[in-house]
């Protein structure tokens, strides 16, 4: 993790979902100057929370982090939260993970002054267990799960964000304002899992971006094309990064109605509606 006088952050993202119920989970630890916190924000179809934590809390060994009593990791969470207006008590198990073939961010993986760097640990794996949430109980029986990160100094100043699971495979797909050495750019990263084969789009790929606009984004590279709009906004307010500060708010539909399709040679391979999407939609456009 980054260290130094200017501001950073690093957190995971945990998706844990089933035929009626959705929920996500963001530990992260954030630095401005010497202060240093943490946090863990709990994401349903209905409300969002967000729990402050001293910088004394965060620990991490490995694949492994620890925020005080919370837990997460390649086998899964377990989380014990008594805050004002919020408390979390369960454990969750994760089957065997499904990494990418390698590093999403390609050759920008390796560039240490980016603002953002994204990771995708697992496209898909099973979920068992449940958690209470201020009462409610989310159980998880061999429901689908995803797990992604971020590192750096802030989120993008507007970027898309979108990810969804079916009996197939998955996807994920995200369109960002990069800035880099005093100019800006829009990149994009996207995986298409399908029955086992994985479809990249990447910038550095020679990915572009074909339309955008009203919730919908079309992305063409070579001969595949992927193309997901968002059809109904039901966004629960989260924390973002703005220099290592947690002071951005952006918003989350954590299960919302989408429209996808995946095209490849002009053969249409994959094509459906579900309200079932994960969807960040932080353009002005």
């Amino acid at each position: 993790m980054a260290t130094g006088k200017r501001g950073w952050f690093y957190g995971w993202y945990f998706k844990c979902q089933s035929d009626t119920q959705t929920l996500s989970v963001i530990p992260a630890v954030h630095e401005t100057g010497r202060n240093r916190t943490c946090s863990l924000q709990i994401i349903t179809e209905e409300q969002s929370w967000t729990v402050s934590f001293l910088g004394e809390a965060f620990r991490k060994r490995g694949r492994t982090i620890a925020i005080g009593k919370n837990r997460f990791g390649k086998r899964g969470m377990r989380l014990s939260v008594c805050a004002p207006g919020l408390k979390v008590q369960g454990k969750l198990a994760f089957g065997d993970l499904l990494p990418l073939r390698y590093d999403i961010m390609g050759p920008f993986s390796l560039i240490p002054f980016l603002e953002c760097h994204h990771s995708i640990w697992s496209m898909k794996h099973k979920v068992w267990g449940n958690l209470s949430v201020n009462g409610k109980t989310f159980s998880f029986d061999g429901a689908q799960g995803y797990w992604e990160g971020d590192r750096g100094r802030s989120f993008p100043r507007e970027y898309i964000w979108t990810q969804c699971s079916f009996p197939e495979g998955a996807l994920m797909l995200s369109v960002a304002d990069i800035p880099m050495g005093g100019f800006h750019f829009r990149g994009l990263i996207g995986v298409v899992l399908l029955d086992g084969r994985e479809y990249r789009f990447a910038t550095y790929l020679g990915a572009k971006i074909s339309e955008m606009g009203n919730g919908r984004v079309k992305v063409k590279q070579g001969r595949m094309e992927l193309e997901a709009e968002l059809l109904e906004r039901n966004g629960r307010p989260l924390k973002a990064p703005a220099q290592g500060d947690m002071v951005r708010t952006i918003h989350e539909s954590a299960a919302c109605k989408a429209r996808y399709r995946f095209q490849k040679d002009n053969r249409t391979f994959l094509a459906f509606e579900t309200d079932r999407a994960s969807f960040e939609y932080e353009y002005g456009i």
